[in-house]
């Protein structure tokens, strides 16, 4: 099976953060123990309504946001293939092998993936809206469990893929809750370093994955367009 190594990294990456993010079992993981969490969720009075998928749509960056150089691709098909974790129990746990290439399952949901210039450098954002309570514990236990195991495997369609993570400072003053790790995706002699961060603002969640540089230059426009009208 031949693999485009970039191309693979993002849809694993999809695939590893597709787990039941409302389930309430935290799998040993308590809710207030998220390795790269800053904030509380607020109280559930105070939260606002959640956006629905088609608000969240026009809050996504578009091509005239990200600049010249930005292609924005086409929707991925849904992807059937089996998905297993070796070697990291805590995300095997989590059900990442019943999750193939899609998002996040957050009722209200909206995503974009843009290349640039015409390399194999991609950006992704992902946008979902949900009571506090759920983005908070769900993209919570999904970050901690990836960036606590420091190396593993992920067995793709039958391709193996080594995994290697890394926590990252989180992006302190941007939203209510923050998280960020670094992926290392290494098959057929080749690596792929993908950043991801994600930014719980009330109500809406924010991921940003890809190369590092896009994610680092378009995260603080991402959120602000997300949040204008919020």
């Amino acid at each position: 099976m031949r693999v485009r190594v970039a191309t693979t990294a993002l849809g694993v990456t999809a695939a590893l953060l597709a787990v039941p993010a409302c389930s309430t079992d935290t799998t040993g993981v308590k809710p207030d123990a998220a390795s790269a969490r800053t904030g509380k969720p607020a109280d559930a009075a105070q939260q606002a309504a959640p956006l629905t998928s088609a608000a969240l749509e026009t809050r996504l960056l578009d091509q005239s946001d990200l600049g010249s150089g930005y292609l924005r691709k086409p929707e991925r098909p849904t992807q059937h293939d089996d998905v297993t974790v070796i070697g990291c129990p805590a995300l095997s746990e989590l059900g990442s092998d019943a999750a193939t290439g899609g998002t996040l399952t957050f009722p209200h949901k909206a995503k974009a993936d843009f290349a640039y210039g015409g390399s194999s450098s991609e950006i992704s954002e992902e946008l979902y809206s949900d009571s506090a309570e759920k983005l908070s514990d769900g993209i919570g236990r999904i970050f901690d469990a990836m960036t606590g195991c420091l190396t593993y495997q992920v067995v793709a369609g039958g391709t193996p893929i080594d995994m290697a993570s890394q926590k990252l400072t989180t992006p302190h003053g941007l939203g209510d809750e923050q998280w960020s790790q670094l992926l290392t995706f290494s098959t057929g002699g080749r690596s792929t370093v993908v950043k991801q961060t994600a930014i719980r603002d009330g109500s809406l969640l924010l991921i940003v994955s890809g190369s590092p540089a896009l994610v680092d230059r378009h995260l603080d426009k991402a959120l602000t367009k997300a949040t204008a009208a919020s």
